[in-house]
């Protein structure tokens, strides 16, 4: 047993000790999340990489989502239904991850912050099918056919240039020769891109 009056100081000593530790504690994790987040940058935007190369897509959207982690973790909660056997495509990578950046950026606004999104991936027929779906309010029927279009937008003044689904619109179907397509209704909008697995991009669509 420690001597009566020791106790004292030695209390005062853990209370000293403890704080160091705890701050020891947080520069290593802020250091290795500061590692992550340079890592997903680096894997985002394929830096010093060729721009056109052979592609996972699941670990492009596992970059984007460390990317916006601060913006997810608020309130939304991402689960990942990821194909065991995805293959790898040939694709511009950095492009496809502001694709996947624009989907789930509006995915969030759409449900103020607060909900449910869920990535599933999946293939058939030639093609790989990543789906991106939110269970925010959905998108009315009657501008669904305009979402694509060049400056549309939902959003409030000065919250969104309209810029975003029309220009994943252009990565998808126009450099990768792929389609995009909106199922949406009340607690439910689904984005589901599609894209050949075996990519033939034209000399044009490198340049």
């Amino acid at each position: 047993m420690f001597p009566e009056d020791s106790i004292g100081p030695a209390l005062r000593l853990l209370a000293d000790a403890f704080p160091v530790y705890r701050l020891l504690h947080e520069i290593g994790n802020g250091s290795a999340r500061i590692s992550e987040i340079v890592g997903a940058l680096k894997g985002y935007s394929y830096l010093g990489q060729a721009p056109v190369q052979a592609v996972n897509l699941h670990e492009g959207i596992d970059n984007t989502l460390v990317i916006l982690r601060n913006k997810l973790n608020k309130g939304v909660t991402v689960h990942c239904d990821y194909c065991s056997n995805l293959p790898l495509i040939q694709a511009y990578g950095g492009e496809l991850n502001q694709v996947w950046t624009n989907l789930l950026d509006n995915a969030v606004d759409a449900m103020d912050g607060k909900g449910e999104i869920t990535i599933r991936s999946r293939t058939g027929d030639g093609q790989v099918f990543v789906e991106i779906e939110d269970n925010g309010p959905g998108i009315p029927a009657e501008i669904q056919s305009r979402v694509f279009d060049p400056f549309f937008t939902t959003k409030g003044p000065g919250k969104g240039t309209g810029l975003g689904l029309s220009t994943a619109y252009s990565i998808i179907t126009e450099k990768h020769h792929g389609s995009i397509f909106l199922e949406s209704h009340p607690g439910s909008t689904r984005f589901t891109v599609q894209l050949p697995i075996e990519n033939a991009l034209s000399e044009q669509t490198r340049s």
